[in-house]
């Protein structure tokens, strides 16, 4: 929803008044991307920290959901969490974040943002009276363009940082490149070494599924998974991944649990990490966990629709670290962006359809002799 703009401005006055003028100290990153988003983030975020002169304070501004990812940051950076929904509905909520903000008296704001809501990640932008903000330019958004437009002066700069569709973290990189004025090779998609817990021990060799997506035409059905679980060896044991709520919503699946080999995993993304990490195998739906594998190092398949090629997966050949595959059906509309053209894309993108479970059984297989 839209704030009202005469409220707004209340707010952004009132707020205003705790701004430390004179004082201005710290680097605010904002990033309002989902979950997925914030582990890829986490691959190249260290280079947006030299923008901190000696001493500074980075704080790193993500949504309530995607702050579940903030332990894989570097221990300097600080986690700031809001919640959109409540940002966008509730205005003693929004008064009090524009005023923690404010506060904060920040020197510099930095969007890290193609894709921005000019109601709600720019208006963090504004309520944090830095004494500069850069961005990028903003994606175009027919909905939001007149405001987006309006909000360009906000910033002291923006960076044309390509097409609409290109890959998110070589944008991030070359968007790192042009704040910080230097010119580094392209990121390789691993999350550095001495932020990640180390790989469980002492526990059987085994096999990650997470078949589950927030878009459900991005699932695979559960016989998908026959051919990959019938060639599997038998001193392996399966672990289906996913929230209570995702079984609930996915019923299907759960005849997958009768096998006394495979098991339903609940656990969150930080404790399940360590496992990740020991795993013989991780097949996935692009989704968070996904990331989560594949930058972790453990041996990790994809099942990709080709709604985000171009943007999201496959990875670039230049970022793509070697434990991971993508599976995925070229299509003439890919990189729709989840807009599907085809009648009955609610039930399955046609793409998603059209992935070969052999294919996937054999891709499966070969990573785990390789990774072995």
């Amino acid at each position: 929803m839209r704030p009202s703009p005469l409220i707004d401005k209340l707010l952004f006055h009132l707020a205003g008044r705790r701004r430390k003028k004179g004082a201005e100290r710290g680097v605010l990153l904002v990033s309002a991307g989902g979950l997925g988003d914030t582990v890829l983030l986490m691959a190249v975020l260290d280079r947006f920290l030299p923008l901190a002169a000696k001493g500074e304070q980075v704080t790193l501004l993500l949504r309530q959901d995607a702050a579940k990812m903030g332990f894989l940051a570097p221990p300097e950076v600080e986690i700031l969490p809001v919640d959109f929904k409540r940002l966008g509905r509730e205005t003693d909520y929004r008064l009090k974040t524009f005023q923690l903000l404010a506060g904060r008296g920040f020197r510099l704001a930095v969007s890290l943002d193609y894709l921005r809501h000019p109601h709600l990640d720019e208006a963090l932008i504004r309520a944090s009276f830095a004494q500069e903000s850069l961005a990028m330019q903003a994606k175009p958004w027919a909905k939001h363009q007149k405001a987006l437009d309006a909000n360009q002066t906000l910033y002291a700069k923006l960076y044309d940082s390509g097409p609409a569709l290109i890959d998110k973290v070589l944008r991030w990189a070359s968007f790192a490149g042009w704040l910080t004025g230097k010119n580094l090779p392209p990121p390789s998609l691993a999350l550095a070494e001495a932020r990640l817990p180390p790989a469980e021990t002492k526990v059987p060799p085994r096999v990650f599924i997470q078949p589950f997506s927030a878009i459900k035409a991005k699932q695979c059905p559960p016989d998908f998974y026959l051919p990959l679980l019938k060639a599997l060896p038998a001193s392996h044991a399966v672990s289906l991944l996913g929230t209570p709520a995702d079984l609930e919503r996915n019923l299907d699946f759960k005849a997958l649990l009768q096998n006394p080999n495979i098991s339903f995993d609940a656990r969150p993304f930080k404790d399940l990490l360590p496992g990740l990490r020991a795993a013989s195998l991780v097949v996935s739906v692009d989704t968070a966990l996904m990331h989560l594998a594949a930058l972790s190092g453990a041996p990790t398949l994809c099942l990709a629709s080709a709604a985000y090629a171009g943007e999201i997966v496959p990875y670039p050949a230049e970022t793509c670290p070697p434990n991971v595959r993508f599976l995925m059906t070229g299509m003439d509309c890919q990189g729709c962006l989840g807009v599907c053209i085809y009648p009955d894309h609610e039930k399955i993108y046609p793409c998603v359809a059209a992935l070969d479970p052999l294919e996937a059984a054999r891709l499966g297989l070969e990573l785990m002799e390789e990774f072995a």
